[in-house]
């Protein structure tokens, strides 16, 4: 059952329900038993902000499927409410719904830049790339006035710590003072998610990112900055957005991209449920056959979290993705040279009232 909301209340948000998370006893259930309509929800939802009690900031990563070990997440839900997020599920580990909970119920970790000095202090502290925003999005709208990725990315600079940026956010932009110097170090790389080159379907998709037009603009500033951009061509969702892998790519490369990547939609936990709603709403016609194709690459089902097939997919479809995915980025040279950023000069600051080095 789910808790659904009249349209004007939910607009501006991606998800169509805020279903109950998979821990909680009791269901949400919304029923109109046509005698009183005093409560209707007339008012679009507002987004309430929480501090999570973090007593640490870097999670370790255990999954052979991505290229980073360390990674950092500076809040936990999203308010660009994209209705694909891998990402929602986690909600349900604080008793909220992956639903509209995971977009209008933000939990920012205020003192991350004050964990995260300490961490690397640690002696024990081995340094390697940090991804910063791999699970929600460093950017995301909050961020304009909490300024906790700002933060983060001034400790990382004072002590040469190299970190990769995950966004959809133009608002990157804004650090471009801290990530061109960076840069000049080899100590960053930015990548940029873009769905697809369509404003209305990110609009429904992805309601609260910024433009597909304004991630490209991105793309150009942060190159002309000597800031290394990537894009993500992510995710590939069959018969809704796939027919514009090469479209994108050859987008983010004239743009500045030198690297690129994508992952086939995932659909794990309450996602499955909460996507196919969306797409019942926003794509009728065609929701059975996007459907059906993602069971085609899913080995029958919605998904499968196996390594080494779960980003990818698996069959015809898949492969074929994968195929036109490779011929792309050798035609356009992406991926062609090496994306390494650099470890060798990671060195903590001076901490006030340590004793100066006498040499």
């Amino acid at each position: 059952m789910v808790d659904e909301l009249p349209d004007i209340a939910r607009k501006g948000r991606g998800a169509i329900s805020n279903r109950s998370g998979r821990y909680e006893r009791e269901t949400r259930v919304a029923v109109d038993d046509g005698w009183d309509s005093s409560d209707i929800v007339t008012e679009k939802i507002q987004t309430f902000v929480f501090d999570d009690t973090a007593r640490t900031i870097i999670n370790k990563n255990t999954s052979p499927d991505v290229i980073f070990e360390r990674s950092i997440n500076p809040f936990r839900g999203c308010e660009h409410a994209c209705i694909y997020c891998f990402a929602r599920p986690t909600h349900a580990y604080l008793g909220l719904s992956p639903g509209l909970d995971f977009e209008t119920k933000i939990f920012r970790k205020a003192n991350a830049a004050e964990l995260l000095a300490a961490e690397l202090r640690a002696k024990s502290y081995h340094c390697q790339p940090l991804a910063l925003g791999a699970n929600t999005d460093p950017y995301q709208p909050i961020e304009r006035e909490e300024r906790i990725t700002r933060a983060i990315l001034e400790v990382c600079r004072d002590f040469n710590q190299p970190v990769m940026i995950i966004t959809k956010s133009g608002l990157v932009l804004r650090d471009i003072d801290i990530l061109a110097p960076m840069a000049a170090r080899g100590l960053v790389n930015v990548a940029l998610s873009l769905t697809t080159l369509d404003r209305d379907l990110a609009r429904r998709m992805e309601p609260r990112a910024s433009t597909p037009h304004r991630r490209l603009a991105a793309m150009r500033e942060l190159t002309e900055a000597g800031v290394p951009v990537a894009v993500l061509a992510s995710p590939m969702i069959p018969a809704l957005n796939d027919h514009e892998l090469e479209a994108i790519l050859t987008a983010a490369a004239e743009a500045g991209a030198t690297q690129a990547n994508y992952i086939l939609l995932r659909l794990p936990l309450e996602i499955a449920g909460l996507f196919e709603e969306w797409l019942r709403e926003h794509a009728p016609n065609r929701a059975d056959r996007v459907l059906s194709l993602i069971r085609q690459c899913r080995d029958g089902d919605l998904y499968r979290s196996q390594f080494g097939t779960r980003m990818k997919g698996s069959g015809p479809i898949a492969e074929l993705l994968s195929k036109r995915f490779k011929l792309a980025c050798k035609r356009l040279g992406l991926n062609g040279r090496d994306a390494d950023l650099n470890c060798a000069d990671f060195k903590p600051p001076p901490a006030p009232g340590d004793q100066l080095a006498l040499f």
